[in-house]
């Protein structure tokens, strides 16, 4: 399988890089600059700059942007719609590494994690940006997209156990009563995926056992 990885120099993405080489596919890093990554292609462009035809060719692309600053509420969806607008109408699947604070944390939907959890006030735009990236992929039917969500608790340099539940909209907790989950174990989960194509037009989500 052919696969890019956008910001693939970021925690989640240079591990979603690792995780697919190791499993075999041809892997190409899209990179602001220098590939840091173990991917063997690299492209050097600005996620803003990508074009259709840049993205040509791929079986999957990952997004894995990530922004930390106050406008991260406006550049995590849109860049999300970017990628979106870009893959329309094409056979190339799109995978978005996305954010748990818009999972559902009762049966009937009317809450969720950020309505019933006190974020710091600097986390919001991050944990809203994300929220708001989900609401703007969903509005896309002719692209062929996976959302996916990590657990509450997403541990970047957490333990690789090769193991994780599989949700879906909804919070899902582990035996212990936690949702947790490695940055490796995420990818795990992402790069398994890419080979099965099972949740096509879903948001999925994932907790470490």
């Amino acid at each position: 399988m052919k696969v890019a990885v956008v910001a693939a120099n970021g925690k989640s993405g240079k591990l979603i890089v690792e995780e697919a080489v190791n499993r075999g596919m041809d892997v190409t890093a899209i990179v602001r600059s220098e590939n840091k990554t173990v991917a063997p292609h690299s492209i050097a462009k600005d996620l803003f700059d990508l074009t259709s035809e840049d993205l040509k060719g791929f079986d999957a692309v990952v997004d894995a942007y990530g922004n930390w600053t106050p406008d991260a509420i406006n550049l995590i969806p849109e860049a999300t719609v970017h990628m979106a607008e870009i893959l329309s109408d094409s056979d190339t699947r799109l995978l978005v590494v996305g954010g748990a604070g818009s999972l559902f944390v009762d049966p009937e939907h009317t809450k969720t994690v950020v309505d019933v959890t006190p974020f710091p006030e600097e986390a919001l735009p991050v944990v809203n940006g994300h929220g708001k990236a989900l609401e703007e992929l969903r509005k896309f039917n002719n692209v062929k997209w996976t959302y996916v969500s990590p657990a509450g608790d997403f541990r970047a340099e957490g333990e690789r156990t090769g193991e994780y539940i599989l949700g879906g909209d909804e919070l899902v907790l582990n035996s212990k009563g936690e949702s947790v989950i490695s940055y490796a174990d995420y990818a795990i989960a992402v790069v398994d995926e890419i080979e099965k194509g099972n949740n096509i037009n879903e948001r999925i989500s994932v907790v470490s056992e």
